[in-house]
């Protein structure tokens, strides 16, 4: 088979295997991105209500279903589906009537939620607007798991075309996608969510910066990451913040270390730096332009549990104390079960053997731990927000077993042939 075949028929079966989880994925945030995206098909807001409401009560009604079954008390009670289905659609309807009532009519979302939570994502179009046409092709339903589908295949692609832009040979390549994959970014991808398109996009960044340093189409590898960070502002413009300011720093770190050495820095360094510059400069001008809602907004919205009690008069003070409080408890996690660090030291090592590049990949998964530190949150759905430090095994794990292919493979090609009898 051709490498085009494989990529394709990898993310096929990646395809087949989400038919198992079809409903079930979402979380609370789930609500306000299908109501913006039916808006955007043309759904008024109790339209768009009605179609979200259901949608998000089906989902925890399977999720209780399949709970009971395996229940060894209560599986051969009565399903709980229609009751869950039931006081779900009670509970999200009166929350709905109550805003309404109140007022809180505009945007594109349904008020689920106070005026001030809505307004974080009404400044993030950029999922609801992918979301869109797979929602009016196929259904709420089928929509947003083709939409899950779509988004985390075409990661698993990224990761493919970043590594083969790295000359790596395409059985390793196919690793990295396969890794993107099963790993815990492949799972949050799935999700209906934003979290797919800011790893695919990230990604489509990383694929840029391997393009201009191996001086292959430098300028078409600067169009994806610029591209990239203007698309990464449509759907969450702290992540385009971090990811410019990561990329900056990296870029500098990499001129820094090459001037140490007597080496120029190199136009492509430079110019990945000015780009990631760029980048910040523009997310700080643009979300003052459009009235984004500030870091001091989410500090309070974090502290406030989504704005339902008083803003705290010195968020700041509590915010870091919650800083260290969090990292402490999440180190003793990641310790006890280290999976996590130990795919990370792997990507490390991996890294280390492009080391420009490597510098840029690691900036890359940095943004997930800032994405983190932003919402110091321990339950906050599954380390959803880190997922983005997943990046640098799924990337790094390929170059580090790079050494052990060539060293299986040379030898046996080298290798004498047996005469025939």
């Amino acid at each position: 088979m051709t490498p085009r075949t494989r990529v394709l028929l990898l993310a096929a079966v990646f395809a087949l295997l989400q038919l198992a989880n079809v409903t079930g994925r979402d979380t609370p945030d789930s609500k306000n991105y299908l109501s913006y995206a039916l808006s955007l098909t043309g759904a008024d807001e109790r339209e768009a209500a009605t179609a979200t409401i259901d949608y998000f009560c089906a989902g925890r009604a399977s999720v209780a279903h399949r709970a009971q079954n395996v229940d060894v008390v209560r599986f051969h009670a009565p399903d709980p589906a229609p009751g869950v289905m039931r006081e779900c659609r009670e509970r999200e309807w009166r929350q709905v009537e109550a805003m309404l009532a109140a007022g809180h009519t505009g945007g594109h979302t349904v008020p689920f939620m106070p005026e001030r939570f809505m307004r974080i994502f009404e400044a993030r179009p950029g999922y609801p607007v992918f979301l869109a046409p797979f929602v009016a092709l196929f259904g709420v339903t089928w929509g947003v798991w083709a939409a899950g589908v779509a988004v985390t295949c075409a990661g698993g692609v990224l990761a493919f075309l970043v590594l083969r832009a790295l000359s790596v040979s395409v059985p390793l390549a196919l690793t990295g996608q396969a890794l993107f994959l099963v790993l815990p970014c492949g799972t949050t991808a799935m999700r209906p969510m934003a979290e797919g398109l800011l790893l695919a996009l990230t990604l489509a960044a990383l694929w840029g910066c391997a393009l201009v340093l191996r001086g292959r189409r430098a300028r078409a590898g600067l169009a994806l990451v610029g591209g990239a960070l203007l698309a990464l502002f449509t759907v969450k413009h702290s992540q385009a913040l971090f990811l410019g300011l990561c990329l900056a720093g990296a870029g500098a770190a990499v001129a820094v270390r090459r001037r140490w050495r007597g080496r120029p820095p190199g136009r492509g360094v430079v110019a990945l730096a000015g780009a990631g510059g760029a980048g910040v400069l523009g997310t700080v001008l643009l979300a003052r332009l459009l009235g984004y809602p500030s870091a001091s907004e989410s500090v309070q919205d974090l502290l406030t549990d989504h704005f339902a009690r008083p803003d705290r008069e010195r968020p700041w003070a509590e915010f870091l104390q919650l800083q260290g409080n969090f990292w402490t408890e999440w180190l003793r996690r990641q310790l006890w079960e280290p999976v996590f660090v130990a795919f990370l030291a792997a990507g490390v090592l991996g890294a280390r053997r492009r080391p420009a590049f490597g510098a840029f990949l690691a900036a890359a998964a940095c943004t997930g731990f800032l994405n983190q530190a932003g919402h110091p949150d321990i339950n906050i759905w599954g380390d959803r927000l880190i997922t983005l430090a997943w990046l640098l095994p799924v990337l790094g794990v390929p170059l580090l077993l790079e050494p052990v292919v060539r060293r299986a493979v040379v030898p046996a090609q080298g290798a004498p042939v047996e005469p025939a009898r």
